[in-house]
């Protein structure tokens, strides 16, 4: 009877602490994965950067400025109604006094009465080349922050895949380090075993564990560098930091077609936003110049309106009035001419950074052909090298089994793997972000993205 109490006390132990323990687990939350290729994360980028976002409302403002620039253009209709009570002192319109008194007014002023007032007015610019260039230029202010919000989505594109690899190198890192431990391990099995067998010294141990324990540590500053990578990721994407980031592509070598720089910069002059964006500027600059300048040109409007007035709602009598107005600038003291200089400034400046923008699209395209040619050259002689590495391991290993050396060789072998894994990883990352920048110097993201 005891053995039956007892072994049912121990199941109802057992069963509380396993229900404990999946009621700790079902507590923890759980961060939602998101699955992400270079495609999505260029997606990703366009749809949610801030930068991104903050352009497009800027073309929103750039927008309601030229529709209010239109709209001194177009005609401006108003209406009014009045109602009220007042006198008047007739002497100030010049009547003298004896009038005054032959009225029956000998004070001056009128007893109160009433007067109703209801009137549209219309004013139409018939003719203001200002106002027509300063329509104009606003509708190129809109072009301008049409084109800097495409090179600031370009801008997003390159940076969010240069991300990417960054995390992909970081990820190869890691993996990279994990091997380098299962090496370590079998090659420690193998001291150890050469230990026991008295063909190994301790000596030889001591080194295996310490080149596994050194292995480890760069595994956990491998880690580290790893979600620090993903962490910048997502602050370039926008997204939630919750999510738990798992990166689809690899760092891989693809052929590039060949391209001159001669060719690569006809195509960069034809493609990039930048130098559409500057030349919209100064354009912008120009006619914000004309309209500037054509300040000093008669201007032409139409001013008239109609309504009713009375000394009673009832006996209001329709008036009118109807007239052109021509206004000549004369002098104003020299404000015009002093915008005139600085508006003129800003042409001259334009035109100064239009050439920064061309040599600084050269210098672009130049950098990243060379940098491409290097890192393809760089990851074949990276792949070369992991062979030679692997090899001479092989060959070290093996004396030291047949008892021609000690483990020193196997873990100076050891040490040239890592350093060839790493060399490879960063000349496939140096490749890939060479790709990316040679793409975005002659605006062609899109094709490969």
């Amino acid at each position: 009877m005891r053995v039956i109490l007892l072994s049912v006390a121990v199941v109802l132990m057992l069963t509380s602490v396993l229900f404990h323990r999946a009621s700790a687990a079902e507590a923890v939350p759980v961060s939602p994965e998101l699955r992400l290729s270079l495609r999505d994360a260029i997606q990703a980028a366009i749809d949610n950067n801030v930068n991104v976002r903050m352009l497009k409302e800027r073309i929103a403002a750039a927008q309601s400025a030229a529709d209010t620039s239109l709209g001194a253009l177009l005609p401006n209709l108003s209406g009014y109604a009045t109602g009220r009570n007042q006198t008047v002192n007739l002497a100030a319109f010049g009547i003298p006094q004896a009038g005054l008194s032959a009225l029956g007014s000998s004070g001056g002023v009128t007893q109160p009465f009433d007067v109703y007032d209801a009137r549209a007015s219309l004013v139409q610019n018939i003719f203001s080349l200002s106002l027509i260039q300063r329509w104009r230029a606003a509708k190129s202010g809109v072009d301008v922050a049409s084109l800097e919000a495409e090179v600031t989505k370009r801008d997003v594109m390159a940076t969010a895949g240069l991300l990417y690899m960054e995390a992909i190198r970081a990820e190869a890192a890691v993996k990279a380090r994990q091997a380098d431990i299962d090496l370590s391990q079998q090659l420690l099995k193998l001291a150890q075993d050469r230990k026991k067998a008295g063909v190994a010294t301790g000596l030889d141990v001591t080194r295996e564990e310490v080149q596994l324990e050194n292995t480890r540590q760069r595994l956990l500053v491998a880690q580290n560098d790893q979600e620090s990578a993903k962490l910048n990721l997502i602050r370039a994407l926008g997204i939630d930091f919750d999510v738990r980031l798992t990166l689809t592509d690899e760092l891989t070598l693809v052929t590039v077609p060949s391209q001159s720089p001669t060719e690569a910069l006809v195509t960069a002059h034809e493609n990039r936003t930048e130098l559409k964006a500057q030349i919209t500027r100064q354009k912008l600059a120009s006619l914000s110049l004309s309209s500037v300048t054509s300040e000093r040109v008669p201007s032409l409007s139409f001013n008239g309106d109609y309504g009713w007035i009375g000394l009673k709602p009832d006996d209001a009598l329709a008036t009118r009035s109807v007239g052109l107005m021509l206004s000549v600038p004369i002098f104003d003291g020299g404000q015009r001419e002093g915008r005139i200089s600085e508006t003129r400034s800003r042409v001259r400046q334009e035109s100064i950074r239009m050439k920064d923008v061309s040599d600084q699209i050269t210098l672009e395209v130049r950098n990243a052909l060379l940098t491409l040619d290097s890192s393809t050259q760089q990851v074949g002689v990276a792949q070369k090298g992991i062979e030679l590495a692997m090899k001479e391991l092989t060959f070290a290993r093996d004396r030291f089994v047949a008892g021609l050396a000690t483990n020193i060789e196997v873990t100076n072998a050891q040490t040239s793997v890592a350093r060839a894994r790493d060399n490879l990883i960063e000349a496939l990352f140096r490749f890939n972000a060479s790709r990316i920048n040679l793409a975005r110097a002659k605006g062609e993201l899109e094709q490969i993205f």
